[in-house]
């Protein structure tokens, strides 16, 4: 169940210049469906990404650090296996797809970037992904087929688009990302891709990688899991206008940011059985560090998540939870809202709180959790989900 978050709409995805898509039919985990993508990219084309932090990588991940040093021609993405947990093997089947890719398009296998998402420590099925390799090829395939084709437990596909007036010219940003679960950001979302045609040089676009992962991305939780193959790729062509100087790459920036904070919020609404959207945003830190700490303890926590999704404002559940943060607080300096509903003040239940006001807020497909922690000025926001019956179905059976 996606919280309102309705299907993308094609004629509000751009087209952009230098990237061509194509998708296919691989039957890599089921017959009949999109499940193979491949995005080729102008030769000019600058690209740059960040990746998972966990420690069991998956193979398609390292493969994809040591190629980005590298021109980048093309990327191949296949749903339905990770890849990951597969050792040695993995690394070969994941540089067995590189060099029939750069074969059939002409480039080198250095010039590919691999990603693979589903089933974790089942052998990926090459053979299948060779076979479906020419039909991408040969397909003319828009930004909504392909964000169809990298969905996993996804509901909906995940696609948002933006246009912005650099001093050159217009420059267009299109993206797509998949994610319902195993959200955790060690660095973004499960996968995602962000092209725009602007020519951006590649130590700057290195820099805006990481700062707009960190403002979408690296704001979301669906369950505290981390995956293996988090990745997240910023691809600029260099068939649009320039973005040199300091103005127009903070244009772009902005844009950049957008596109992919509207996918990461996309990746939350659709989170595994998710029925609320909730923003937990606390103010009044003293570092932005801290105030993301006690953001997460509270996202993170499943008795406020399934409080949430009941719709009880058993709200000890909140103040336990930013207690745990890890933060020295003074607990007497803290206030807590859900959205304009005053809970608690200066660490205690405000004597004027009603119970009915918090639930009826909660009650709401989408409220707001602020803490005040009133010891300094900084801030920082998290975009979360509830956990309901559904989201352990849907993970008691992921391989069923």
């Amino acid at each position: 169940m996606a919280v309102n978050l309705p299907p993308p709409d094609p004629a509000a995805l751009h087209r952009v210049a230098g990237v061509e898509l194509g998708v296919a039919m691989a039957g890599i985990k089921k017959a009949q469906r999109r499940d193979l993508l491949v995005m080729r990219l102008a030769p000019g084309a600058t690209v740059a990404g960040v990746f998972t932090r966990n420690r069991f990588c998956a193979a398609p991940v390292l493969v994809c650090r040591k190629n980005l040093r590298n021109k980048v021609r093309a990327l191949v993405v296949n749903t339905g296996n990770a890849n990951a947990g597969t050792g040695e093997d993995g690394m070969k089947r994941a540089l067995q797809v590189c060099s029939e890719l750069a074969r059939l398009a002409g480039c080198k296998p250095g010039e590919v970037l691999p990603f693979s998402t589903g089933v974790i420590m089942e052998p990926l099925p090459v053979e299948r992904i060779v076979a479906g390799l020419p039909h991408a090829l040969e397909a003319k395939s828009d930004w909504l087929a392909a964000a169809e084709a990298i969905m996993t437990t996804d509901t909906v596909p995940k696609a948002f688009s933006r246009k912005v007036k650099l001093s050159s010219g217009e420059a267009t940003v299109t993206g797509i990302a998949k994610g319902a679960g195993m959200i955790r950001p060690d660095m973004a979302t499960m996968l995602g891709f962000v092209a725009t045609d602007a020519a951006v040089p590649r130590p700057a676009l290195n820099k805006l990688v990481k700062r707009a992962a960190d403002r979408s991305f690296n704001c979301i939780t669906v369950d505290g899991d981390t995956s293996t193959n988090d990745s997240f790729i910023l691809a600029a062509t260099g068939a649009g206008p320039a973005a040199r100087t300091r103005k127009n790459l903070g244009l772009l920036e902005e844009a950049i940011t957008e596109v992919s904070a509207q996918l990461a919020q996309a990746i939350v609404r659709d989170g595994e059985g998710a029925t609320k959207f909730v923003t937990v945003r606390v103010e009044r830190g003293r570092s932005a560090e801290e105030s993301r700490r006690v953001a997460y303890a509270i996202a993170h926590s499943p008795l406020v998540k399934t409080a949430f999704f009941a719709s009880d404002p058993n709200l000890g559940r909140i103040l336990a939870a930013i207690g745990n943060a890890g933060v020295a607080l003074d607990t007497a300096r803290v206030d807590l809202f859900i959205d304009e509903v005053l809970v608690a003040r200066r660490g205690g239940r405000n004597p004027r709180y009603r119970e009915e006001d918090a639930r009826s807020a909660m009650a709401k497909p989408e409220f707001t959790v602020r803490a005040l922690l009133n010891r300094g000025r900084a801030e920082a926001t998290v975009w979360t989900c509830d956990f309901s019956f559904d989201y352990v179905k849907i993970n008691a059976e992921y391989r069923t």
